[in-house]
Parts: C-alpha cells; sequence; structure tokens
C-alpha cells in the first residue's frame, strides 16, 4: 500500500514559513538605546552637517557628478528616511529608559519601608533597654546605699568586751 502524505487541514494556520526571524527584544532595545544615544551627541551633529554641506556643494558646484540637481529632492529623502527611524528608535529607548526608571522607583520603594520598619524596630528595642536600665540598680545608687548603711553604723554605739558600750559600737552582740 503506498504511504500517505500527510494532509495539510485548512481550519489550522500554517506553521512556520520558509523564512524565519527572530529577534531578541532585548539586543535590538540595547542597538536602539547606543543608537539614540549617538543621534543626541555632537559628534553625529558634526558629521551630519559636514555630509550636508559636502552634498550640496558637489551638486552646485560639479557639473558631471550632480546626482541630486538644486531642489535636493535625494537629500530630503534621506533625511525623512532618517527621521522615520530615528524618532521610533528614541521612543523606544525613552521606554525602556521608564521601565529601568520604574523598577528602580519600586527598589528605593521597598528600600524605604524596610528601612523606616528597621528604625522603628530599633527604637522600640531601645525604649525597652531604657525601661529595663531604670529598673536595675546603678552604681550611683549603690554607692549612695552603702553611704547610707556606713552612716547607720558609725551612728550606733559600739559594745567593749567588758560589756559597756562605746560611742559608734553596734549594741547587738
Amino acid at each position: 500500500m503506498p504511504e500517505l502524505l500527510p494532509r495539510r487541514r485548512l481550519d489550522q494556520p500554517r506553521g512556520s514559513g520558509r523564512f524565519s526571524f527572530n529577534i531578541d527584544p532585548d539586543t535590538f532595545g540595547r542597538l536602539s538605546e547606543r543608537l539614540a544615544r549617538f543621534l543626541g551627541t555632537g559628534k553625529y551633529l558634526f558629521w551630519q552637517t559636514l555630509i550636508v554641506v559636502v552634498w550640496i556643494v558637489l551638486n552646485l558646484t560639479a557639473v558631471t557628478l550632480q546626482w541630486d540637481p538644486y531642489p535636493f529632492i535625494l537629500l530630503n529623502l534621506a533625511f525623512s528616511t532618517q527621521a522615520a527611524y530615528a524618532a521610533p528608535l528614541i521612543l523606544l529607548a525613552q521606554n525602556r529608559q521608564d521601565d529601568r526608571d520604574r523598577v528602580s522607583l519600586e527598589e528605593d520603594r521597598n528600600r524605604a519601608a524596610q528601612t523606616k520598619a528597621d528604625t522603628e524596630y530599633l527604637a522600640r528595642e531601645l525604649a525597652a533597654l531604657r525601661l529595663a536600665i531604670g529598673e536595675v540598680a546603678t552604681r550611683d545608687y549603690l554607692r549612695g546605699e552603702l553611704d547610707k548603711l556606713r552612716e547607720d553604723l558609725d551612728t550606733k554605739p559600739r559594745r567593749k568586751k567588758g560589756g559597756r558600750a562605746e560611742p559608734g559600737t553596734a549594741t547587738d552582740p
């Protein structure tokens, strides 16, 4: 029996065609950012101005090289094409920067919230320590109590071995 080829169904979309063009969006975004940064530099403006001046001078003076005579339609077409590509690339670069700024802002908010929580925790701990220290006997308090005891001992009469009390000695045996 002859082998049947798989039948294509008409109600299903076709698979990938002959030519597949896969572009990594991140790579394209980085390339567009680099190009947008370059378009905003003085170096780019200098070279573009130089090319335009040379273009115009050659088309006005060199009779044999006039590939774009006076209204400079080809030059206008080049500028229009450049503007048509530059504007979306700049917008793409700005959108990527906005995304990075949004992520950075969210990280800053999270970091600020964590810092605030840590600060509040430390303030509560410090308050608890101050309360605990207030209940602990301090060196000055102990010194004062010992001084009072010494004064009490010094003011009580002392007894001699014979049974008679001397001034400043204890009365208990």
